[in-house]
């Protein structure tokens, strides 16, 4: 029977709890479940006045925001806030009730820059959640997965200028000439003298994010980026991470987030990555540390 749905729910009156609106199922509540923040409290005391100023924002909830941004794929901070009032699951997240005011995405940016800018806190935090992980013997280590990827920034691509940058060397370049050096003296040749001159390349530099570097790919995707490499085990946890400017090749990148890995999990017996990380320096510092690099072949 045809039928129209009225909308005097509308101004409808009850009572209601945010523990019963939220789904026994729903990803957050599983999140709260397993995950103890109760930490982040200890990391960030000492970036906040125990006697002067007024109450602050709680540090766990400005933590947690930013995990429901990215979790459910939300653009900006401005639309995360936008979705936390309305949202009765992230209310629930946060602690929020009906009546709390969700603070405003300005607030928020500023208490961010005020006290965690320069520092390691996220990081920290990513490590400590690791090791719940860990702790629940749900990491398998022996075996990682690297890649990398990237990020595009906030940066408009005509806004730069032009800068005179020094080429780095080969990561291995020194190794090498040392090694030729030690042949030739056996051989009662002279050693190669380095060249005081450095070789210059001509380099983008953002005017809007100078931290972030000119990277293109093919012919049409040109833009300033980041590059960020990841490894994970084989169930998928993210085991470690590095961030770079854009321009910077895998085989550079590697050795950053290799260092962070073995030192968290010298059980490491495999590493499996890409072409773009088959390289000599790379080969030889695996072998020589007694692990087996999984590469592809042609």
């Amino acid at each position: 029977m045809f039928r129209k749905q009225t909308m005097i729910g509308r101004s409808q009156m009850g009572y209601y709890s945010l523990e019963d609106l939220v789904p026994q199922d729903h990803l957050l509540r599983h999140i709260d479940q397993y995950v103890d923040f109760e930490f982040i409290y200890d990391l960030v005391r000492d970036k906040y006045s125990l006697e002067h100023g007024r109450p602050s924002l709680d540090p766990v909830m400005l933590i947690k925001i930013p995990i429901i941004q990215y979790l459910f794929g939300i653009q900006s901070m401005r639309q995360t806030i936008k979705e936390i009032e309305v949202n009765v699951a992230y209310r629930w997240f946060l602690g929020l009730d009906f009546q709390d005011e969700v603070p405003h995405f300005t607030t928020f940016g500023k208490n961010y820059s005020r006290r965690f800018k320069d520092t390691d806190l996220f990081e920290q935090i990513f490590y400590r959640i690791l090791d719940q992980v860990f702790e629940g013997k749900l990491v398998e280590p022996r075996l990682v997965y690297l890649d990398g990827t990237h990020i595009k920034a906030h940066a408009n691509r005509h806004q730069f200028v032009n800068q005179e940058v020094a080429v780095e060397a080969l990561i291995y370049q020194e190794a090498l000439e040392k090694e030729i050096n030690e042949v030739r003296v056996k051989a009662e040749k002279k050693p190669f003298k380095k060249s005081e001159e450095k070789d210059v390349k001509n380099n983008k530099v953002s005017t809007t994010d100078c931290d972030s570097d000119w990277f293109h790919k093919g012919e049409h995707k040109e833009v300033f980026a980041y590059s960020a490499q990841v490894a994970c085990d084989t169930h998928g946890w993210v085991l470690g991470y590095t961030e770079d400017c854009g321009n910077l090749h895998d085989s550079r990148t590697f050795f950053d987030l290799y260092a962070k890995l073995i030192k968290k999990f010298p059980e490491i017996e495999t590493v499996v990555a890409d072409a773009g990380y088959k390289t000599p320096a790379i080969a030889k510092k695996l072998i020589d540390d007694g692990r087996t690099g999984l590469f592809p072949y042609t």
